[in-house]
């Protein structure tokens, strides 16, 4: 088959590669459509694979073509969205359900083989079906719904209540839905790209506030008539927004790290003060699964994709190129600021 190899740093090459063989328990995927993640970029362009050669790609979504023996509820011509983590099932956070929290897990695109590729292989346990009203680059975005989704239950979400959402890239705009879809009073969504605080508005953010701007924090604290906001989700991971993220907290709120750093995180006493005086319950957040594997994250978003109550927007992609092209796509990442939405790479 055709696949995007990775051999080294800014190495990654389209060529023929070892088509998957299937086993008992899998089901082989024709690809349709490969989200590029942003924790793929540093695999590519910074030497951040965990070994070489590999294919990358584990946001995706295409066509059942074969199933291995013992496969029951997944037939040849389902259409599937991938779940790319494979946990152990064996250890204590497994047999409790927290299969995110597996120390000992495999992941389709990172610690094996991925969807960058003509074809992959996965176990039937992790390919989700889904309507065929909903499209392939759609369905490619199941990863992202499920990792925002996973904050909202982590966070305590369970409806009502001022919610502020930081960041409004494709999980930031997820987490808005599904605060929306799940009965939040009212949400802020606060980002510096103009663009994408359009895209937050016209997908169900109540208040968006450019937190570029002089004030932004306490033009969003004016919201709440100087209270704080009940929820917030951070979908960022840079300091500056974790630490805006204490500041909105209102007194005995949830606030949620969805977003995971990538550089020092550093608080005054002050700014770290601010949660034992407003006394909020502060949480992380990883991944994406619950019980039964791979869990409601999962089925919630094939459902509510189906209804169209989650929405899907073009705006929120921001380039499809060929599988081909792969590395065409990752050199766009040399200029960040450049990208705004998701890159997809497509099989025809």
């Amino acid at each position: 088959m055709k696949a995007a190899v990775l051999y080294g740093d800014n190495d990654l090459r389209y060529e023929e590669f070892r088509e998957p063989e299937l086993r008992q328990g899998t089901v082989k995927v024709r690809v349709r459509a490969a989200g590029i993640c942003g924790s793929d970029v540093p695999r590519v362009l910074h030497g951040g694979a965990h070994f070489y050669p590999i294919v990358l790609g584990h946001e995706f979504a295409g066509d059942v073509i074969e199933i291995g023996e013992g496969v029951e509820d997944i037939q040849v011509g389902d259409r599937v969205a991938g779940v790319p983590l494979i946990p152990c099932m064996a250890c204590d956070d497994c047999q409790t359900g927290n299969f995110s929290l597996c120390r000992h897990y495999s992941f389709i695109g990172s610690r094996q083989q991925g969807a960058f590729a003509d074809y992959v292989v996965i176990p039937a346990s992790n390919a989700v079906k889904y309507s065929p009203t909903v499209s392939y680059e759609q369905a490619a975005l199941f990863e992202p719904s499920t990792v925002a989704l996973h904050g909202i239950f982590l966070n305590g979400f369970t409806g009502g209540g001022e919610v502020a959402v930081l960041g409004a890239g494709t999980i930031g705009i997820f987490t808005l839905q599904w605060a929306k879809l799940l009965g939040a009073k009212r949400v802020t969504v606060l980002d510096i790209d103009k663009g994408r605080l359009e895209l937050a508005k016209k997908l169900g953010a109540d208040i968006c506030l450019n937190s570029g701007d002089r004030g932004c924090v306490e033009g969003a604290a004016s919201i709440t008539v100087g209270k704080g906001f009940d929820y917030v989700f951070d979908a960022v991971g840079a300091p500056a927004t974790i630490q805006t993220a204490f500041d909105l907290a209102g007194n005995r709120a949830r606030v949620c790290c969805i977003g995971t750093p990538h550089g020092q995180v550093t608080f005054t006493q002050k700014q770290w003060e601010l949660m034992n005086r407003k006394e909020f319950t502060l949480t992380g957040s990883w991944m994406s699964y619950s019980a039964p594997f791979p869990g409601r994250e999962w089925t919630l978003t094939a459902h509510y994709f189906s209804t169209g109550q989650l929405k899907f927007d073009e705006n929120l992609i921001h380039e499809r190129l060929p599988m081909a092209k792969a590395w065409e796509a990752f050199a766009l990442y040399k200029n960040p600021s450049l990208i705004h939405g998701k890159i997809l790479l497509v099989n025809e």
